[in-house]
């Protein structure tokens, strides 16, 4: 079966509607007419009307009606909504990831987790916060004042998600959201909306009422309306740097906080005394196979000790070049298409310029591949070698199956080429040695470090960048503290004396 066919016979999985804008599914907007163009075929799959001013206004209208009865709906009451949220997550798993695969074309192997089993964690996680958002209790004189703190709900949070993973991302944004009483406009992008839809219908039949949830699909002029719209009162973005530039000038306007979750250039470190086999196996898989490199977090620089470089290069190069690259819904493909034509010619045009510029050394793959898969936008694994840390190879974010490999004398280098870099998301280091694990983990500057190991973004866990990966953070309570601000009050019980 070609690539077409297996995409055609999973198209009816895919939602007629673009918008959710309180308890109506719509597939008519005020902007413009969007084809969506599935990356692994490069056909049109779908079309529909993108949202403009006025549906932001109406999903935000939606939204502020429902919040003063969302935030006091009976904790319990709450509890169950978002349990069921993350029963029907578990319920739809395949109808789910057939949506995801055919949207940016992520693996059908991937999707179980992606698609349903993180996004229910998050809701099943964040469903235990509802009735533990306390305050504080403090009496300044004891026996006449009593002086507290309360967390309250912001009201109406703008959510805008990215295409390469929409359900783990609003998730991890809007659990918390609604587990603190807030409500939600979600932008899902254009490249990848269905996914986003399909939520706002697992919401509604989980008896989360109309208006709490609002999706409305649509491009940058979509996104600037809900970051300026008054009323919205916080926006929590994952994305692009150069996006969350124009967000934050946007959301100065109206003195909105904003979260920022950013790009990445994550390093990765392997000591010389290091579990080798299992270090190149893990360096690999999540430089290439995790959503075919357009994740953030993901080590795209690997940096190596001498003693072991030559084997590691040829190692992670023929565990890379095994990788089947094909159609998604292949159940052995574990790279799928880059995301756009737009997309793969620029990271095939990053690969090019490296090559001419002699950035580094390409030890495997760099190219388009053709034959049966030319109608859509894949890439080989490709693994340059003898990378200098200060070249555009190894500094800018790819957003593609593309590792770059650097040697360093020993620890005290690694650690400086590790930090030789605008962004921090990510970090991971491979060793043997607990007290090295320690002390590289926290010398590198990054928000997430990872010890022979990567954790898929626990809901546990607080996830977030530093410098130009971002701020705010994602997950754990300090996840739910993002959705909430913090009021105090003063009861004077008794008039103080002084004297």
């Amino acid at each position: 079966m070609t690539v077409l066919d297996n995409a055609s016979k999973h198209l009816e999985a895919l939602p007629q509607a673009g918008h959710l804008i309180g308890d109506k599914f719509t597939g008519q907007g005020s902007g413009e007419i969007f084809e969506h163009v599935n990356p692994s075929t490069g056909v049109v799959q779908a079309t529909f009307e993108m949202a403009g001013k006025s549906d932001v206004d109406d999903a935000v209208t939606a939204a502020q009606a429902a919040f003063p009865t969302w935030r006091r709906v009976d904790a319990n009451a709450r509890r169950r909504m978002l349990l069921r949220v993350a029963e029907l997550f578990a319920d739809n798993a395949a109808e789910l990831g057939a949506v995801a695969t055919l949207e940016n074309g992520v693996p059908a192997v991937w999707t179980p987790t992606l698609a349903a089993a993180l996004p229910a964690d998050y809701f099943q996680y964040y469903a235990g916060w509802v009735d533990k958002n306390n305050g504080e209790v403090a009496s300044v004189y004891p026996g006449n004042q009593l002086n507290y703190s309360i967390p309250e709900p912001y009201g109406v949070i703008g959510i805008l998600i990215p295409w390469n993973g929409p359900l783990t991302s609003i998730s991890m944004k809007v659990a918390p959201a609604l587990a603190a009483g807030n409500c939600v406009v979600i932008k899902p992008p254009e490249l990848a909306p269905f996914s986003s839809i399909k939520f706002g219908e697992i919401c509604l039949e989980a008896g989360i009422p109309a208006g709490v949830v609002n999706v409305v699909t649509g491009g940058p002029e979509t996104g600037e309306a809900i970051v300026r719209h008054p009323g919205v009162n916080k926006i929590s973005f994952t994305g692009s740097g150069a996006t969350a530039v124009k967000i934050m000038t946007a959301a100065a306007t109206g003195l909105k906080p904003t979260v920022m979750e950013l790009g990445g250039k994550s390093p990765s470190i392997v000591f010389a005394d290091a579990d080798i086999d299992h270090a190149s196996l893990l360096s690999a898989q999540l430089a290439m196979t995790t959503l075919s490199g357009q994740a953030c977090v993901v080590p795209t620089r690997l940096i190596v000790e001498d003693a072991i470089y030559d084997e590691m290069v040829d190692r992670v190069s023929a565990i890379s070049s095994s990788f089947k690259v094909g159609d998604p819904f292949e159940p052995d493909t574990l790279l799928g298409p880059i995301i756009s034509s737009n997309s793969c010619s620029r990271i095939q045009g990053v690969i090019d310029t490296a090559i001419e510029n002699e950035s580094g050394r390409l030890v495997t793959g760099g190219k388009k591949l053709d034959g049966d898969l030319s109608g859509g936008y894949f890439i080989e694994p490709t693994v340059f070698a003898d990378v200098e840390n200060k070249s555009s190879l190894a500094q800018n974010e790819i957003f593609g199956p593309v590792l770059s490999v650097m040697r360093a004398s020993g620890e005290e280098e690694a650690i400086r080429l590790a930090n030789d870099t605008s962004y921090g998301l990510g970090g991971y280091v491979f060793t043997r040695d607990l007290n090295r694990a320690h002390r590289v983990a926290g010398a590198i500057n990054a928000g997430s470090i990872g010890v022979n190991g990567f954790p898929l973004v626990p809901p546990n866990a607080v996830f977030g960048g530093k410098k130009g990966s971002g701020f705010g953070r994602e997950g754990g309570r300090a996840g739910l503290e993002e959705f909430v601000s913090t009021k105090n009050v003063y009861v004077e019980l008794e008039h103080p004396s002084f004297g």
